[in-house]
């Protein structure tokens, strides 16, 4: 299992991620970025993910504009 965590209260709720990435990222009801909630861990926030889907969860985190999505940290 690979950790994933976004720092929600910086989100600009670009899409990107969750449109890169949608087996991982969603967009929460407040319209901001979460983890997808079958695996959030410690609230929408932060979440462990199968390995397999780590490449697709770095190439969100790369992708986001205001750097706010960690993997594997």
């Amino acid at each position: 299992m690979v950790r994933v965590t976004i720092e929600r209260e910086e989100c600009t709720s670009c899409a990107l991620c969750w449109e890169t990435c949608p087996e991982v990222f969603e967009e929460g009801p407040d319209g901001f970025a979460q983890i997808m909630e079958e695996y959030q861990t410690d609230g929408p926030e932060a979440g462990k993910v199968p390995g397999e889907m780590k490449e697709c969860a770095v190439d969100a985190a790369d992708g986001c504009p205001v750097e706010i999505i960690k993997v594997g940290e």
